[in-house]
């Protein structure tokens, strides 16, 4: 079976149990979780499979697992001979993307994720950031109400798809930018259960970690197209730190990248990985784009069917 796209959730799909399916199902996802918890130094099933949700929840944690869920799910798709045109992933879901096309090899991507989560973990640690989802509101109006804040920093970080947009920044900030949304008529503001103020410049110390981290690194040129969260086009690999620089303190362009990519003729999917929220995100894009999950055995053979 044959797709356009193989999408790769971000960071908030993890789940206790996540990916036990797979790895006690498939030989193919069970290497995947042995070779990630050699390269990570640490028990990765174990840290998928028995850790409860807080400790999930944490971004040390939540990115290693996400990235290996993901990574052993496409493992089984391969296995059963299921075959895909172009990747993309949301936020830490490029990364996956990168994988899965060739751009890092699984044991260099396990070490640069964990590195990310690290980074990532200790600037939410050192910054009193978060974000909220605002809903209801053209993009537009909400981009203009956090122009207006003047309590620090508040940035648009996930554009969704229509109708939704995640805003991320210092508390005091997102408080006001919420309450501006509001006033702009946003039908709901709900602030998630992330601690840190993520793609937006309050990053940058993190980001400019993870690239000098990163240019250690061999990297391959790609095996299929991936899409970018930067601009929604083709990724260009050519300098590779810097763009995972960048990654980390600009928006996830999710609706630009999934038209750019159905205007490339893209327009069936499956979700490979934990949760179904780009399913969800899909299914409000564009009618027209069809999504599957894929995130245990059943998800599998049904793809490949």
């Amino acid at each position: 079976m044959n797709y356009g796209f193989a999408f790769f959730p971000g960071q908030g799909a993890q789940a206790p149990g996540m990916g036990k399916d797979l790895y006690e199902n498939s030989q193919a996802a069970k290497l995947v979780f042995e070779e990630a918890s050699e390269g990570a130094g640490l028990d990765v099933a174990k840290l998928c499979f028995e850790s409860d949700k807080e400790t999930l929840s944490r971004t040390e944690n939540s990115q290693i697992a996400i990235f290996t869920h993901s990574m052993a799910a496409w493992a089984a798709l391969k296995e059963a001979g299921v075959e895909f045109k172009a990747a993309a992933g949301f936020s830490l879901g490029e990364y996956t993307a990168l994988a899965a096309a060739g751009v890092v090899s699984l044991a260099d991507g396990v070490k640069i994720v964990s590195m990310r989560g690290k980074l990532m973990q200790q600037a939410a640690d050192s910054i009193d950031g978060g974000m909220a989802a605002i809903l209801g509101l053209e993009d537009s109006v909400i981009e203009e109400a956090c122009a207006k804040v003047t309590s620090g920093v508040v940035r648009p970080v996930n554009y969704n798809c229509p109708g939704q947009l995640v805003i991320a920044g210092e508390k005091a900030a997102l408080a006001e930018a919420i309450e501006n949304c509001k006033a702009a008529g946003a039908r709901r503001a709900l602030p998630l259960a992330v601690s840190g103020a993520f793609h937006t410049p309050l990053m940058a110390k993190a980001a400019a970690e993870l690239r000098a981290y990163v240019a250690d690194f061999t990297f391959s040129a790609p095996k299929m197209d991936i899409y970018s969260n930067l601009d929604g086009k083709v990724y260009d690999c050519s300098d590779l730190p810097a763009h995972l620089e960048q990654h980390m303190i600009s928006p996830v362009r999710w609706t630009q990248l999934v038209k750019t990519g159905m205007a490339a003729g893209l327009t069936s999917a499956c979700e490979i990985g934990p949760g179904k929220t780009l399913t969800g995100f899909a299914g409000k894009i564009s009618k027209e784009l069809t999504c599957k999950t894929v995130q245990d055995m059943a998800g599998v053979q049904a793809a490949a069917e």
